[in-house]
């Protein structure tokens, strides 16, 4: 009876084991492609702890010294794959560092728009917008930055 149980046991931990890769595995495979846009008249040169820093309040200009309109997505995935790729935040985090930084008197969030049509619009018609969309509803009006 023992030795039964202690099978029973090792196969409910392989079949835990299988869930938990595929589910690893399947997560990693749905995430959102993202790219950073700017306005194609934009001429700085931005990397990605300059994306991040405008983003996380942090710096207002670009590097040439123009100013920066960073365009915030509506929470959801596209966010969300954002936050943890290029500002290395969840969600959660994000919120309470803006808390934060209200509360102080600090930076105020970017602007949030809707839809990916809306930030293109946007970003397409203002000099020193910045923003990010899922990278399939990219269009010849704005210019990526980074995949």
């Amino acid at each position: 009876m023992n030795f039964s149980c202690g099978r029973m046991f090792k196969k409910t931990l392989l079949v835990l084991a299988m869930c938990c890769a595929y589910l690893g595995a399947m997560s990693s495979a749905m995430a959102v492609d993202v790219v950073v846009i700017v306005n194609p008249a934009n001429t700085a040169t931005i990397d990605e702890e300059q994306i991040a820093k405008i983003f996380l309040g942090q710096t207002k200009t670009f590097s040439n010294g123009t100013e920066a309109t960073p365009i915030d997505q509506k929470e959801g995935p596209v966010r969300e794959e954002f936050g943890n790729r290029l500002l290395k935040k969840n969600p959660s985090q994000l919120k309470a560092q803006w808390a934060r930084q209200i509360f102080t008197g600090g930076a105020k969030p970017p602007k949030e728009l809707t839809s990916d049509e809306e930030i293109l619009k946007f970003v397409a018609s203002t000099p020193g917008a910045i923003a990010y969309i899922e990278a399939s509803k990219v269009n010849k009006t704005v210019k990526v930055l980074k995949h």
